[in-house]
């Protein structure tokens, strides 16, 4: 039946389907990161670095030079956008439970662009990259996108599983390789204690860069020269939460181990979240710049 319907052919799905979002039809349930507030609640106790995470948008892919792109099938994808502020970031989250331990695998068609910039606004040079008729600059003013899970289960047992692709460097150099963090996510609880206090446009994943870790060869993907030519990547990420481990990581035609790749669970348990399992796409800018990241359509499947 997958291989006989064109929507879902283009995956490779576990056994049971949870998920298949086509953003032609909706968000399905694709919405903001927000912090915590409390009992009253005042949105102004929300973790300074949460408040501006930014709302996942349908979109046409629309740019100055040739109009409505469209996204790989139809006419919208999933926008996330992130402000013209180095260090800003867009969060789009999707809120699910687990019925069972096992296998979980992620999939989507993505594309990543900063935002295009004319006239006296445009540079011919930046990061390191000059125009030159092939490279663009504005390939070195995208930051990096991620993808990510937070899970709890046993006991309130939390951790998060984390793949990023970092595209530059936070000084706008070209570095195009997939990063961990070593780290769990700071979390508003933390904040409440007193063991964290983070700042507006910081990494709200893993703050301290050193807390990066560079996992497999750097991969160039396709930004194809300007950026408002859009090419669709394919992505599939596989975990498995009976075993709280990493499995593998495919985007195009690279496939990665990640069974080595470590997952800092929280020294103490979550209440309220008892299998939970969520998932975000993120997009963070390294410059004052927007930053774009698209989604066309996403599939959540599992072996339970």
């Amino acid at each position: 039946m997958v291989a006989a319907d064109p929507r879902l052919s283009r995956f490779r799905p576990l056994k049971r389907i949870l998920a298949h979002d086509q953003f032609d039809s909706g968000t399905h349930g694709w919405c903001e990161l927000i912090g915590n507030y409390n009992g009253k609640g005042d949105l102004a106790t929300v973790d300074d670095h949460m408040r501006d995470f930014r709302p996942p948008q349908l979109s046409g892919c629309n740019f100055f030079d040739i109009g409505t792109h469209g996204a790989m099938s139809g006419t919208y994808a999933l926008k996330l956008a992130t402000r013209p502020i180095a260090g800003h970031t867009a969060v789009g989250i999707r809120r699910l439970t687990m019925s069972g331990r096992g296998l979980v695998q992620i999939e989507a068609y993505f594309t990543f662009k900063a935002e295009a910039t004319t006239g006296d606004h445009g540079v011919d040079s930046f990061g390191g990259v000059e125009w030159d008729g092939n490279l663009h600059p504005s390939e070195a003013q995208f930051g990096a996108f991620t993808v990510a899970t937070d899970i709890c289960g046993d006991q309130g047992l939390r951790y998060h599983t984390v793949a990023r692709y970092q595209n530059t460097d936070l000084d706008n150099r070209l570095s195009r390789r997939w990063m961990y963090p070593a780290v769990p996510e700071p979390t508003p609880r933390e904040h409440v204690q007193g063991k964290v206090k983070l700042e507006y446009g910081a990494d709200f994943t893993a703050p301290d860069p050193d807390d990066w870790h560079v996992f497999g060869a750097p991969q160039e993907l396709c930004y194809n020269e300007v950026p408002t030519k859009v090419n669709w990547h394919y992505l599939r990420w596989r975990i498995d939460t009976a075993k709280r481990r990493n499995v593998e990581l495919q985007v195009n035609d690279r496939v990665m181990d990640m069974s080595e790749v470590p997952v800092p669970p929280y020294a103490e348990s979550y209440g309220s979240l008892e299998n939970l399992l969520n998932f975000y796409f993120s997009v963070r800018t390294h410059a004052p710049v927007r930053n774009f990241l698209f989604l066309d359509s996403v599939l959540i499947s599992v072996d339970w």
